[in-house]
């Protein structure tokens, strides 16, 4: 038998002996009076009463030390033969290990050293633990094994929270911004009849009361729209969708997207509101403008830069499409090795862009005006050259988000979604004819304009995270072996 599972067994053996002597090792409730950050601010000689998980023990015979810990922080506490009642320092000794949840009452007091301590006068088991945590010294390292047993991440590495709590100021700042400017929040539904919004393979699952396929959202767009037909004007979700593609540094297969959805208003009107909104959020979750991310420093204070598509990879890399007929740009994707499935014009000028320019784009930019093959379910810009009203907020080389002026014409759409579905044999993230959102349109929407933001990834370079598991609380893994 190894180490691990002899502790095992001398705590199950415990877990027993206690049940026999009536005590329950998982009582249902503590009054706590106290947090830890307020006992560490209590005055010496204030009474507390406390609680949270032991993360070592160290037992010198007369006196004991361990270190307490809970959400706000950590707290030495203290049991001697003076101090402590006899019953109570014998069952620390006797019954508490290292990774238990207890309660604690007691007196600050400071130690020879220095360290303020809470002298324990009564002592209450809250939850055994039965497993022991990691070693103190090594803690919990490996990153795979840290987001897989998040709960044991957050007890042996504290600071992790700190990125979530950045992460709840981020939607509070959004909310603030958003509400300040007149918007409503909404819900809508994740489980949908038609999958829609954007070209993405979906999560398809069977309703069985109605004996119907139904698929998880890769958007919330359409439902946002629909709303914006019935008269609301301004509207916004934190929509948790789900695409059935790669995992990476940047993807994972559940995310959240930031949407909003506004009446009477284009694109350009977006280009300022995104720069306006992203900046103060970014000012409410890290207090400044000026970030740093994985070494570099990025300012998210407007104006921002502004730059169409065909200009930036003009610009970057030093390629005039527009003096490109589409026999050049192929020569040119064959050249660079960038394989298309069928080669339409605005499909391979966006690649070009992908491959060439998008890593360029460090501090916060503006990509405006794609090619009208790219986004269906934007307008046209009015002069028809070609191009679409629609831009990206760019940030460290990625894409943050996505917006357009949203087409609103019924028969537009339809020939649109019609030659969509052609393709779903070859190309299982073409889009779906959706006949009620078509219904809608025909009864009328008014011009809209919406923004959809990566909200995972925004977290990652506000709080200097290289993965965007770093930033979801339990990111999608692979089962253990």
């Amino acid at each position: 038998m190894g180490r691990e599972e002899q502790i095992i067994e001398e705590r199950k053996r415990k877990l027993k002996e206690l049940r026999k002597n009536g005590i329950d090792p998982y009582p249902a409730k503590f009054d706590k009076k106290n947090s830890i950050e307020e006992c560490l601010k209590a005055k010496l000689g204030s009474s507390v009463q406390t609680a949270g998980r032991l993360m070592s023990k160290r037992d010198l015979g007369k006196i004991s030390f361990s270190d307490l810990q809970d959400q706000s922080g950590r707290i030495q506490i203290v049991l001697n033969d003076k101090g402590t009642p006899k019953k109570t320092f014998e069952f620390f000794k006797k019954y508490i290990d290292s990774g238990d949840i207890i309660g604690v009452e007691g007196k600050i007091m400071k130690t020879k050293t220095g360290a303020k301590s809470i002298l324990v006068k009564n002592l209450v088991l809250l939850t055994k633990s039965i497993l022991p945590l990691p070693s103190k010294w090594h803690g919990l390292q490996d990153k795979e094994e840290r987001y897989r047993k998040r709960y044991v991440d957050l007890i042996m590495n504290p600071e992790v929270k700190k990125v979530f709590e950045k992460r709840a100021k981020a939607v509070e700042a959004f909310r603030e911004f958003l509400t300040g400017k007149g918007y409503t929040e909404v819900e809508t539904p994740i489980l949908q009849p038609i999958y829609g919004g954007t070209s993405a393979k979906p999560f398809e699952s069977k309703l069985n009361a109605l004996k119907m396929r139904v698929y998880m959202r890769i958007s919330n767009e359409m439902y946002l729209k629909r709303l914006i037909g019935g008269g609301y004007e301004r509207i916004f979700e934190f929509s948790q969708d789900f695409r059935n593609e790669g995992i990476d540094a940047t993807h994972n297969p559940e995310f959240t997207l930031m949407e909003t959805m506004c009446a009477y208003a284009n694109y350009e009107d977006n280009i300022n509101l995104v720069e306006e909104m992203l900046e103060f959020v970014c000012k409410k979750v890290t207090g400044n403008t000026k970030i740093e991310y994985q070494g570099k420093s990025i300012d998210f204070k407007r104006p921002w830069k502004r730059i169409k598509m065909v200009d930036a990879i003009k610009k970057y890399a030093k390629i005039d499409v527009k003096k490109l007929s589409d026999s050049d740009l192929k020569k040119k994707l064959k050249e660079l090795k960038i394989e298309i499935p069928v080669f339409k014009r605005g499909i391979a000028i966006e690649e070009l862009f992908g491959n060439l320019v998008e890593h360029h784009l460090i501090q916060p930019t503006i990509v405006y005006d794609f090619p009208v093959e790219t986004c269906g379910l934007a307008k046209p810009k009015p002069e028809n050259d070609g191009f679409a009203e629609r831009f990206e907020p760019y940030v460290n080389g990625w894409e943050l988000g996505n917006v357009y002026s949203e087409s609103n014409d019924p028969e537009v759409l339809e020939k649109y979604w019609k030659d969509q579905e052609k393709l779903l044999a070859k190309d299982d993230e073409s889009q779906r004819l959706d006949k009620d959102f078509l219904n809608m349109l025909k009864v009328g929407m008014p011009p809209t304009s919406g923004v959809g933001i990566g909200f995972d990834r925004l977290v990652m370079i506000l709080t200097n995270q290289p993965s965007i598991r770093d930033v979801i609380f339990f990111p999608f893994m692979k089962p253990e072996k």
